[in-house]
């Protein structure tokens, strides 16, 4: 089985990234997994590809509209896991992102430079 996994950000050139074309290049035994923003994926396509059995399935974090509405076609699909916008939330995560901003917060107070910088300027 193949996967594969958006974690793009979205920006004007990744809305929509993944859709119809890109679901017609997947295997049948494929499974989209998006993590990153709902739009980069075109939902409407995706529920296409899910029902006509062009792809085995998907994991979704995230939504092209969240949250997702209650008539979505999305909610009927059996070969749709989703999470509610909380994948990330291992066991360990509260106490990683405590150690990142103690070390961030070092670097600013040395007056080094930050890490995972956000690129405004870039649309994230």
């Amino acid at each position: 089985m193949d996967y594969v996994v958006v974690s793009a950000p979205l920006t004007p050139e990744t809305r929509h990234m993944i859709s119809d074309a890109q679901f017609a290049a997947m295997k049948p035994g494929a499974v989209l997994i998006n993590i990153g923003r709902g739009p980069v994926v075109d939902q409407a396509a995706l529920v296409r590809a899910l029902t006509e059995k062009r792809i085995k399935g998907a994991g979704l974090d995230v939504f092209e509209h969240e949250p997702i509405p209650a008539g979505d076609p999305i909610w009927k699909l059996e070969n749709v896991f989703i999470s509610p916008h909380c994948a990330d939330r291992t066991r360990d995560w509260l106490d990683d992102s405590m150690r990142f901003f103690l070390s961030q917060y070092e670097r600013l107070t040395n007056g080094e430079p930050l890490q995972n910088v956000v690129q405004k300027h870039l649309g994230y």
